[in-house]
């Protein structure tokens, strides 16, 4: 059975009823049709923890699309599984080629930014403080300052936290 029909809570139902609207009102062509269907079913999968099932559903979607701000989105929410299960570096391959396509993507350069500043190598961020080498960690301190502020260019009435941070550390006027 295939997920748009196995989906359980209201907002699952609604969007599949809703992008089934959407996919027989709005002229497209076949491919995009079905990069659409894939897309929505790995969204679907995702949503409910389903990573694996998401993943296949969002590479199948990337086969026939062929519009660059459409994969933005399938290359964001590959790379979010990825840091979800604790694979950083292939997250920011993910979300860097995201990026490549949509510039204008504030939630990519929010996740790297965090990825920079917390979690991904021994070295990094938080982590290479607590290893006793500052200079390594405000190298990626800057780096994820740099991404947070795209991110906050983009959407300022977002990542609060973030802006409170750049502010903290001096770091967002440089």
């Amino acid at each position: 059975m295939p997920r748009s029909q196995r989906n359980d809570n209201f907002i699952d139902k609604t969007f599949t009823i809703v992008a089934d609207i959407l996919l027989q009102i709005i002229p497209m062509d076949s491919g995009e049709k079905k990069a659409f269907t894939y897309y929505r079913d790995g969204m679907s999968a995702q949503s409910e923890g389903e990573y694996a099932e998401a993943l296949q559903n969002y590479y199948e979607a990337m086969r026939p699309e062929i519009d660059p701000y459409d994969r933005s989105y399938i290359l964001y929410n590959i790379g979010l599984i990825h840091t979800s299960n604790g694979e950083h570096t292939k997250a920011l391959e993910y979300y860097f080629q995201a990026l490549e396509r949509n510039p204008s993507l504030p939630q990519a350069l929010n996740n790297t930014a965090l990825i920079c500043h917390y979690l991904i190598y021994p070295d990094r961020g938080e982590q290479a403080i607590q290893q006793g080498d500052p200079e390594i960690a405000e190298a990626w301190f800057d780096q994820a300052a740099e991404y947070w502020k795209q991110a906050i260019a983009l959407a300022p009435s977002n990542y609060i936290e973030a802006q409170n941070w750049l502010k903290i550390t001096g770091r967002f006027g440089e």
